[in-house]
């Protein structure tokens, strides 16, 4: 890139235009500073992955000049790539204690622990990076200690929300700071780059003290077992059904990995001191009925969740069935619909009573909707407003809000350098940007050549073929087809694709029958004709050759 000198920019290399894979940078004066690390779950469209990441090349190829990567709080779309990306970077991370303790527990567990230059920066704190004077906003959401970041330059200030909400009772942690935010306004704002997670959302998000009320009094009277599945890591919602759990007399377990490991996170923070220790998974199946609440992970359908375990009757501890009720305490992330639903499905089938926040107050966003971000402009009064953290419906939804609270909006998406400084703001060039596959513990781009192959065995299936040959290239015996998910047991058509293949093979000219690698390549297109005129379909082809 040719970088403009004595400029200051935003380019987002992930997060906008899509909700997660949230990686932003800033340039100021040639030098960077990357804001946010996460990772996105691929979801319906992607079903040949699990996980993804930001492709991290264009900002990899100038980490020299990378002065640090803040992170606005833990969630996994913020916190969850830095373990696949950091070794590119190999930059000093920034991180309130809490963020700074769930990320330590993926360092470990990564084997990174060592490596990582973690420095762990106090909500409020403020802090220089080269030309960024950078100051953390304490904001509520639906996790400990999330923070708005205001950046400061000599071109002017920038202020990175991160995911925030206007919650008057949060229950963990401070109320946003509308003071702070009403200062920088004083100073004057160049820019907020915001969250448009809930800008088609009128209204007001709603108080996690609003839920807790109503979980109490839902829970009290239930009859048989309660389960209740939320979102991980919302330590107030996992105090406020902890909480309900006991004055209904019951006792409280967590039941899957990661709501353990934010509890684990959230004590040594001193979080949860009013919670006595969880019950262990292992003990809470052998409670009466009456007297256990298990909260449980697999409120977005994970196949390999909890809750996921429990519809299907595989889980090894726990069980629920007639008369007993389940409680989902999160909203449905797109993507998710389908998997949710069979989760619901199988439970019901199982004779739960399954409630949801359609029916019941069991969920608040931990978004702003309408009414927040007015109040928020009204604010910081920004001169431009930048929406990510949305799909193009959410951005251009927020950009509509920004135009009504004065500001002038710049709809933008990856790879884009919107360059702030000077009169106006504009998009200067495109860089980079894509979606990286976590595959076990390497990435792979996702429209590379290994994953369209994958994408069509899923659909196609793949057949392979084991020839033996002698020295000439003759054919030794019948070949061997195999064809998982092509045909059921006892078809004929394998041993018709083989006929077809030996014969194919045998009509070869012999110089090229004697070449291994011209052999091969041959028989896979003789194999391909013959499964194209057996099944009418494309699979996946592939020739195992062994010569004897």
């Amino acid at each position: 890139m040719n970088a403009l000198s004595g400029d200051l920019a935003f380019l987002p290399l992930g997060g906008t235009g899509e909700i997660g894979m949230n990686l932003n940078v800033y340039r100021c004066d040639d030098q960077l500073l990357a804001v946010d690390c996460g990772l996105g779950f691929a979801g319906r469209d992607n079903p040949e992955v699990d996980v993804m990441v930001p492709d991290p090349g264009w900002l990899a190829a100038r980490r020299d000049r990378l002065l640090g990567l803040v992170i606005t709080h833990a969630h996994e779309d913020h916190i969850g790539a830095v373990t696949h990306l950091w070794r590119q970077f190999r930059c000093k991370i920034f991180a309130t204690p809490f963020a700074a303790t769930v990320l330590t527990r993926k360092l470990t567990e990564a084997g990174m622990a060592q490596e990582v230059p973690l420095v762990v920066t106090q909500p409020r704190a403020r802090f220089r990076l080269g030309p960024f004077d950078c100051e953390y906003i304490p904001v509520a959401h639906s996790i400990p200690e999330a923070q708005a970041l205001a950046i400061r330059t000599r071109h002017g200030t920038v202020l990175h929300t991160g995911d925030w909400k206007l919650d008057p009772d949060p229950l963990v942690g401070p109320r946003t700071d509308e003071a702070a935010f009403a200062k920088l306004g004083e100073e004057g704002v160049l820019a907020i780059v915001c969250d448009s997670t809930n800008a088609m959302v009128e209204g007001h998000s709603g108080s996690e003290a609003e839920v807790r009320r109503n979980l109490a009094a839902l829970i009290r009277p239930m009859t048989g077992r309660v389960a209740v599945t939320g979102f991980a890591s919302n330590v107030a919602r996992l105090e406020s059904i902890a909480l309900a759990g006991r004055a209904a007399g019951r006792q409280v377990a967590l039941i899957g990995r990661s709501l353990r490991n934010i509890e684990a996170a959230a004590r040594e923070c001193g979080y949860l001191k009013s919670i006595p220790p969880f019950l262990p998974e292992e003990e809470a199946g052998y409670l009466p009925d009456e007297e256990i609440l298990l909260i449980c992970t697999g409120s977005q359908g994970e196949p390999r969740s909890a809750m996921a375990k429990i519809a299907e009757d595989t889980h090894p501890h726990i069980a629920l069935g007639e008369g007993d009720t389940v409680i989902f305490s999160s909203r449905r992330i797109p993507g998710n619909e389908r998997a949710i639903q069979r989760i619901q499905d199988g439970l019901v089938r199982r004779g739960c009573k399954v409630m949801t926040d359609d029916d019941h107050m069991v969920h608040v966003s931990g978004h702003p909707a309408r009414d927040e971000l007015k109040r928020l402009y009204a604010l910081v009064k920004p001169r431009f407003a930048v929406p990510v953290h949305g799909e193009w419906r959410h951005m251009q939804d927020h950009a509509g809000l920004a135009t009504e609270c004065g500001a002038t909006p710049f709809l933008i998406e990856d790879g884009d350098v919107l360059r702030l400084s000077g009169n106006r703001p504009e998009v200067v060039e495109s860089v980079p940007a894509g979606r990286l596959a976590v595959d076990a513990d390497r990435l792979v781009p996702m429209d590379g050549a290994i994953l369209a192959a994958r994408r069509r065995m899923m659909f196609n299936g793949v057949v392979v073929a084991s020839i033996a040959v002698d020295g000439q290239g003759r054919v030794l015996g019948q070949p061997q087809i195999a064809a998982p998910g092509l045909f059921d047991v006892g078809d004929a058509e394998p041993m018709l694709i083989a006929a077809d293949l030996r014969e194919a093979v045998a009509a070869l000219p012999a110089a090229l029958k004697r070449e291994d690698d011209a052999l091969r390549e041959a028989a896979r297109g003789a194999l391909r004709k013959a499964v194209g005129r057996r099944l009418r379909k494309r699979p996946t082809v592939e020739v195992h050759l062994l010569r004897v």
